[in-house]
């Protein structure tokens, strides 16, 4: 199988709030619909596409996780420093996003945080 592209679809509430989180985050906005909200993230613009769960759910064929009560899948960001990850931490909690866990050494020399967005979706923060 070859395959051109992949991307990650999300179930979220609100678009706006969901706009504003990551544009807030700096990520770059690839546009949106009535339905969706969608950015490039990272240097090989992996795209994430947040859905409007009533929109993405008939599509799954099956419910989507609660993110209040289960993981679905975490992605991890890459930051060059533990100044970096510091920083990220700060803004992400200026943005809205929740710190699961702050930022800690652990491991063979990893620093890092988990976070999630204001609709629960999971991220991790490393310099490794």
């Amino acid at each position: 199988m070859k395959t051109k592209k992949i991307w990650a679809n999300f179930g979220v509430q609100n678009l706006e709030r969901t706009t504003a989180f990551y544009k807030q985050l700096g990520f770059k906005h690839n546009g949106a619909s009535e339905q969706l909200t969608s950015f490039f993230v990272g240097d090989d613009s992996f795209i994430i596409h947040f859905f409007l769960k009533d929109v993405l759910e008939p599509a799954m064929k099956g419910p989507l996780m609660a993110t209040s009560t289960g993981n679905e899948i975490i992605f991890t960001l890459a930051a060059d420093t533990n100044e970096e990850v510091d920083s990220w931490a700060k803004e992400i909690q200026q943005a809205g996003g929740t710190i699961v866990s702050q930022p800690e050494a652990f491991g063979n020399d990893y620093y890092g945080f988990v976070f999630t967005d204001p609709d629960g979706h999971k991220f991790n923060v490393f310099r490794m």
